[in-house]
């Protein structure tokens, strides 16, 4: 147990604050959705009906949604894309280690390697393949929650529900989207060029702390 622990101690600690996390948003984004409610002069809701509500559901995958974009991104630009000195992109010349082509050879290659033929390809892409399902799959979620919660607003008012067609071209939704999405390339910029100049001792997304600052990689 203290060797698997020791191995996937980063995986177990990002697991658990983002349990936490979800835990902590579901129960103030109830407490907050049932505030409004009595607001309205409506009957709360109970846990059961907010999971399933729009304000939940659009709330968790527009967040999602950016976090995966801002990944699949970021896999998919630093394997043509430089910045010299940043300890994010690789050297601004020559071929590195991930450039090369795999080899079934290679002690301990992963099975696709081995089995070769369309298997291979795919998995030679498979990190940007599954981060932009998941995008895909986070940006329908996120649109359904939104498009539920604006039809409960609407339905309250008296006013005829909104369609699918017309509301994908909606401002609202895309303000959802893109006050995450600024935020996700905002913090990509930050590490790429502030990873040029500042240090973290033992950290793999530093440099070494006595590397110079034109030094490109870890």
């Amino acid at each position: 147990m203290k060797k698997f622990l020791r191995n996937n101690g980063l995986s177990i600690v990002f697991v658990i604050l983002f349990m936490g996390s979800l835990v902590a948003q579901f129960f103030t984004g109830f407490a907050e959705h049932n505030k409004e409610r009595e607001e309205e002069e409506r009957s709360p809701l109970t846990t059961s009906e907010y999971f399933t509500s729009g304000h939940f559901i659009q709330g968790t995958f527009e967040n999602w949604e950016s976090e995966f974009l801002q990944m699949a991104l970021f896999v998919v630009l630093t394997i043509s894309l430089r910045q010299k000195g940043s300890s994010e992109s690789k050297k601004c010349e020559g071929k590195e280690e991930v450039d090369r082509e795999p080899s079934s050879k290679r002690k301990g290659a992963p099975w696709p390697v081995r089995k070769g033929g369309w298997i291979l390809r795919i998995y030679k892409h498979s990190l940007t393949i599954a981060l932009l399902i998941l995008f895909a799959l986070s940006f329908i979620l996120h649109f359904y929650g939104s498009f539920k919660d604006e039809n409960e607003h609407l339905s309250l008012k008296g006013l005829p529900p909104e369609t699918i067609t017309n509301y994908i071209g909606e401002s609202r939704f895309w303000f959802e989207s893109f006050q995450n999405w600024q935020s996700e390339f905002l913090s990509v910029f930050a590490i790429v060029v502030l990873s040029i100049f500042l240090r973290q001792k033992g950290s793999p997304q530093s440099k070494p702390v006595d590397a110079s600052n034109d030094e490109t990689g870890e």
